[in-house]
């Protein structure tokens, strides 16, 4: 009798393996809290993701110890001074890396995904963190050949600039509110300003006000016309690492920038869209759904609600052309996954 197939996933906690076949990533976070991040195998700005994943858990430690699993809150500030974040996570991720190879030599690097997680300790005097790492299959989507489409569909989140796994339960809250075909859903306070995405930051390609026309303008052009437009952490959203490399490609590379949440008031003026996300790093978004009451946001599903759509013709050029850079940026931004072996 053959012997069944190895599991697609590896999960490690505190320093072992589990001898039993992990759930996939997304039930994993529902069910465990914590602070975490997501990276493609490859590891791409790695270091950012453990600075990031550090910070979350301060946060969360000092204003929401709940969600880190936590009985009440306290400083993580020694903590992570005494026990820097590499230190504590990187040897998990060594060994979830090398049990995966070893299962799955024949995957590359960029098919997998791996998420760190970093919990309240469970021990008496609750001094410790427990960590967790999953490594899963994943197969990133091409750029251009299918977009995002998206809807407001829920509000901001609390302890917004923390990414912490109880959400992945707690948006499920918003499902009732995802129109058919609808790949995303986006978070507004006001039914206006949107905010981010569920799992992804939103950037616009918004038209400058001085310069509305209804004709599309030369490409050569179109950085003097039109400027990129995504929520400041201000506002309540998570400060994502691909977000920040957006950013600061478009001012390496002279595209206007503006850290304003887009209004949904101004869509005509929209040009291009595109969602964020260490996996799917930029992807072009093809249509955004509004509800025209967002009133009805609350105590309606989609099918009792009417929506008003706005629609996009493919990846434009600046979305194409940021990309690009983000793609070029990263063959020299992947952490030596080699050194986890």
């Amino acid at each position: 009798m053959a012997s069944p197939p190895p599991p697609a996933a590896v999960l490690v906690s505190n320093g072992a393996v589990s001898p039993r076949a992990p759930p996939p990533a997304a039930s994993f976070l529902e069910a465990t809290p914590g602070a975490y991040t997501t990276a493609r195998g490859s590891l791409l700005w790695w270091p950012r993701h453990l600075r990031r994943l550090a910070e979350s858990a301060t946060l969360l430690a000092r204003s929401h110890p709940h969600l880190l699993g936590l009985p009440r809150q306290r400083s993580l500030d020694s903590f992570f001074s005494e026990t820097p974040v590499h230190d504590l996570v990187n040897p998990s991720v060594r060994l979830a890396v090398h049990e995966m190879r070893s299962r799955m030599p024949m995957v590359k690097e960029d098919d997998l995904a791996l998420t760190a997680l970093i919990r309240g300790g469970d021990s008496i005097s609750g001094d410790g963190l427990d960590v967790f790492v999953h490594v899963g299959t994943y197969t990133p989507p091409v750029f251009g050949d299918s977009g995002a489409r998206v809807a407001v569909a829920g509000t901001g989140r609390d302890a917004a600039a923390a990414k912490y796994a109880p959400w992945a339960r707690m948006r499920k809250s918003m499902e009732k509110m995802r129109p058919r075909g609808v790949t995303e859903l986006l978070l507004t306070n006001d039914g206006d300003h949107i905010l981010e995405g569920s799992v992804t930051n939103f950037f616009v390609v918004c038209q400058k006000e001085e310069h509305q026309k209804k004709e599309p303008f030369p490409v050569q052009t179109l950085e003097n016309n039109f400027e990129v437009q995504t929520a400041p952490i201000s506002d309540g959203i998570l400060p994502g690492v691909i977000r920040q490399i957006v950013i600061e490609v478009c001012h390496d590379i002279g595209i206007p920038v503006r850290e304003v949440s887009p209004s949904w008031s101004n869509h005509e003026l929209w040009q291009e869209a595109f969602v964020t996300s260490s996996l799917r790093l930029v992807q072009h978004v093809e249509s955004v759904q509004v509800p025209l009451l967002w009133e009805d946001i609350e105590s309606k599903t989609w099918s009792d609600v009417s929506w008003t759509v706005k629609e996009f013709q493919g990846a434009g050029c600046i979305t194409t052309r940021i990309q690009a850079e983000i793609l070029k940026r990263a063959r020299t931004n992947e952490y030596d996954i080699n050194k986890f072996l």
